[in-house]
């Protein structure tokens, strides 16, 4: 079943921060939904396009981030955190951001667009391989800033 939403850029920070504070908790326990001020950042930040699913009644059901930024060796996008209320699963709102970000990526002239994803979020795995992602042969590396000296 494919949900009746509207996927926008969004524009409104108090709204969105308000969204983000339901919607984070359910992708991650680990960090905490940005506050007014990050998300004053995001939707000012050029590299940003920060999308959400509508539905009828107005409400933020989902959100998905599009980074873009330019390289040596081509333009690219990543993406991150996306988010569809559990109350909402199952009723294609991913697959209808995760368009909606390609189709940005394409009109930013991008040659490439990336993501990640934890192997225990299966439905989101099978998402991204049903709208066309391959998964690659890569190593994912983290230096943790905030939690080592570099010189260790």
């Amino acid at each position: 079943m494919v949900a009746s939403v509207s996927i926008v850029t969004a524009g409104e920070a108090a709204e969105l921060t308000t969204a983000f504070e339901r919607l984070v908790p359910q992708l991650s326990r680990s960090n905490p939904p940005p506050d007014r001020s990050a998300v004053d950042a995001i939707l000012a930040h050029e590299a940003i396009t920060q999308f959400v699913a509508r539905a009828d009644d107005g409400a933020i059901v989902g959100v998905a981030t599009l980074a873009v930024f330019p390289i040596p060796t081509a333009r690219r996008a990543w993406v991150e955190d996306v988010i569809v209320d559990e109350a909402s699963n199952g009723q294609g709102i991913g697959a209808q951001l995760i368009r909606a970000m390609l189709e940005r990526a394409r009109e930013l002239g991008c040659a490439t667009v990336d993501l990640t994803s934890r192997p225990s979020r299966e439905a989101a795995n099978h998402l991204y391989k049903k709208v066309g992602f391959t998964q690659r042969d890569t190593n994912i590396y983290r230096f943790e800033l905030e939690a080592r000296d570099p010189g260790t």
